[in-house]
């Protein structure tokens, strides 16, 4: 293979390219979706132990606030799912792809917000001390940019297409 080939990318129709992005959405999802579920079957849970009753009312508008985020995600994370099956045979997956995608990258937003109160809502449980926030913010930082940050640099600095940059 000449090093023009590789520049040139897969030589693959419309459909061939939206059926390999679709495969590879989908195991994106699934990694995304297992988390998510665990997450939010463990939030739905919390409501019904006794310590619940005896939270603020502030730690318990961030657990409303966590578990609603939960469930966007959820709903997000798993459209993708639900819109291949509604549109399958009727020759729009290239549309298809992209609209999945576009859902899915919501749904990884909408993760970093239930992530980030689900962490501010246990560590608030955990400990008042005040360093709780700034903790947050770390861990927040962190999944900034391993989710986004660290993808974007390497999507700037190692496509060769500036057209796709």
């Amino acid at each position: 293979m000449t090093e023009d080939d590789r520049r040139r990318g897969r030589h693959e129709t419309e459909e061939e390219r939206a059926d390999r992005m679709w495969g590879e959405l989908i195991q994106e999802v699934r990694v995304a979706q297992t988390g998510v579920q665990i997450l939010f079957g463990f939030l739905l849970t919390v409501v019904f132990y006794p310590k619940y009753g005896q939270l603020p009312d502030t730690d318990q508008h961030i657990y409303i606030v966590t578990v609603v985020l939960g469930a966007c995600t959820t709903g997000a994370l798993i459209g993708p799912v639900s819109l291949h099956r509604l549109v399958s045979g009727r020759r729009v997956k290239p549309r298809a792809v992209r609209l999945a995608a576009r859902l899915t990258f919501l749904g990884l937003v909408l993760l970093l917000a239930t992530m980030t109160s689900a962490l501010l809502l246990i560590l608030r449980v955990a400990t008042r001390d005040s360093y709780v926030p700034w903790l947050v913010a770390a861990v927040v930082a962190w999944y900034l940019v391993c989710w986004f940050g660290l993808p974007l640099w390497a999507r700037r600095r190692h496509t060769t297409d500036p057209e796709n940059r």
